[in-house]
């Protein structure tokens, strides 16, 4: 409703769709939360609770996250210049930091201040203004969370995913100051500063998260296998490309993508005709996915039989070696009593053996399958 109403979403390309959307949930959270912080503030300081201020305190934090973020957005939107030629668009993953090292600052103060109160108790009169306050605030932090996530998932935002779980993270926060001021009331148990303490840990984990969340992509992170699928998928579509692989996605922020790939192409077929289509390729890759693209050919033998069938019993060796390998640019190139079998190979960057151990176990495969090969393999990872 908001976003019909504030944003008027026909038309409108699916950048200014992300910036608007981040300057509206930016928005909406900042006045929500400030509302939160004043009601609680204020039933907090007449009940005496520790607990419902530490409550208070963090809405206020996460208005000040809420304008990081917008702020964040604001900077991502700024158009490639000289100095930052791949744009402004790891911004909106900075903000998220921000945001993400606010909640992890608030969930250390707020832990030490009820540790004070659990060491020198001091009884809240928690009436049902209290109590309405805290169930209205749960409601409200609920909301925020769904359209936070909502909206995330719209723009692919992790900044905003962020803040959803930080709100989620507020709800059970809330919720236990709420159980610990009925107790309280109706027995002689005092526990307002435990209330307080259980608040400061679910700010802490959240931040934990939000933080996991938000450096992820600044330290690269691989593309997903629905986008890697995709971006196949299209190139494998136009003939006469035979293969893909060497796929590197560089994420420069949302929206603001570069890939490079090795495309196989027949070495038989006519140069330039081949660079057309590659041409041809790398646009349909800028206008449907909205990424710069680089490929590079890689020609293949495709009318050598006696190559393409070495090609299948090298692989099949080296499946039995391992599944997870695989092999590409596989080249035979004669010698005067052997023959050079030159190729890649690449293996998952978690795998059990290292380089030079899939490079012998590959070399002595080989000369098992015929002593007149010797293999010449360059053992790479996928970044995929």
């Amino acid at each position: 409703m908001l976003a019909r109403l504030f944003l008027k979403p026909a038309g409108k390309s699916e950048a200014q769709l992300r910036k608007g959307y981040g300057v509206l949930c930016g928005a909406v959270g900042v006045g929500l939360n400030l509302l939160l912080f004043c009601g609680k503030l204020a039933a907090g300081l007449a009940s005496g609770s520790i607990a419902v201020v530490a409550d208070a305190v963090n809405n206020l934090s996460d208005a000040g996250s809420s304008v990081v973020t917008l702020l964040g957005f604001h900077l991502a939107e700024q158009k490639p210049d000289h100095h930052h030629p791949f744009g402004h668009g790891r911004m909106e993953y900075l903000s998220g930091l921000v945001v993400s090292m606010l909640i992890l600052l608030m969930g250390f103060e707020l832990a030490q201040s009820s540790v004070e109160k659990i060491l020198h108790p001091v009884p809240a009169n928690a009436g049902w203004q209290v109590t309405a306050m805290l169930c209205a605030a749960i409601l409200v932090k609920l909301y925020m969370a769904f359209y936070n996530r909502r909206a995330g998932r719209r723009i692919g935002s992790t900044a905003m995913e962020a803040a959803a779980l930080d709100s989620l993270g507020d709800c059970a926060a809330t919720a236990v100051v709420l159980a610990a001021s009925l107790v309280e009331r109706y027995t002689d148990l005092i526990l307002d500063g435990w209330g307080g303490l259980l608040v400061a840990l679910f700010i802490l984990w959240s931040g934990v998260q939000a933080v996991r969340t938000t450096i992820d992509p600044l330290l690269g992170t691989p593309p997903s296998a629905e986008f890697v699928e995709e971006i196949r998928s299209l190139v494998l579509s136009h003939q006469p490309i035979l293969g893909v692989h060497d796929l590197i996605v560089h994420d420069y922020g949302p929206g603001r993508r570069m890939i490079s790939l090795h495309a196989e192409v027949p070495a038989g077929g006519e140069l330039t005709e081949l660079h057309n289509r590659i041409d041809h390729v790398e646009r349909e890759l800028r206008e449907r996915l909205g990424c710069e693209a680089v490929i590079h050919m890689d020609p293949v033998c495709t009318d050598d039989g006696v190559t393409q069938e070495t090609r299948r019993r090298v692989e099949a060796l080296i499946r039995c070696i391992d599944g997870g390998i695989t092999i590409h640019d596989f080249r035979v190139i004669p010698r005067k009593d052997h023959a050079h079998l030159v190729f890649d190979a690449a293996v998952p960057f978690d795998f059990r053996l290292t380089d030079q151990e899939v490079e012998e176990k590959i070399q002595n495969a080989v000369q098992v399958l015929d002593s007149g090969f010797q293999a010449k393999v360059r053992v790479e990872r996928s970044y995929t």
